[in-house]
């Protein structure tokens, strides 16, 4: 699911599930509070998970003086170990491969740099992968026969 959507965890009605996205209240920066779209897997989990309430934490913790989670960073540890993955997948993982994925299903770059509330471009280049076989599938369109000069 971090692949789909990467909001830290938040409160239920920060969720719009009519319009499928995340609203990220809390950041580092200005540019962090954004809305963030769902697929529709993360939004069946997050119905789920919220079982029809529209208040309330999404993952509520009577240990927590917040009341909610405010981390699954050991959540997500636990999971990784258990499941015998290696110690250098850590949780940023997750926002990675979600830039990296938008970014190439989508190749809009304005798209990625709002949805995960960066200001900069070099920011977000970060999630460009070059692939050499679109620049091969470029030129052979730019350079086929029914697009030379005649």
């Amino acid at each position: 699911m971090l692949r789909k959507a990467w909001p830290k965890p938040s409160l239920c009605k920060t969720a719009s599930m009519q319009n499928k996205f995340i609203f990220v209240p809390d950041s580092k920066t200005p540019n962090g509070r954004r809305k963030v779209p769902m697929s529709d897997r993360a939004l069946a989990l997050l119905s789920v998970r919220c079982n029809g309430r529209c208040e309330g934490w999404v993952f509520p913790s009577e240990r927590s003086s917040a009341g909610h989670l405010t981390t699954v960073g050991k959540l997500f540890r636990e999971a990784r170990d258990k499941a015998g993955l290696p110690r250098d997948l850590v949780l940023y993982c997750g926002r990675h491969d979600y830039g990296t994925r938008v970014l190439q299903e989508t190749r809009n770059l304005a798209a990625v740099m709002k949805t995960m509330g960066h200001k900069d471009m070099r920011t977000a280049m970060r999630y460009q992968h070059p692939e050499l076989d679109i620049v091969r599938e470029a030129l052979n369109v730019t350079c086929s026969p029914r697009n030379s000069p005649d």
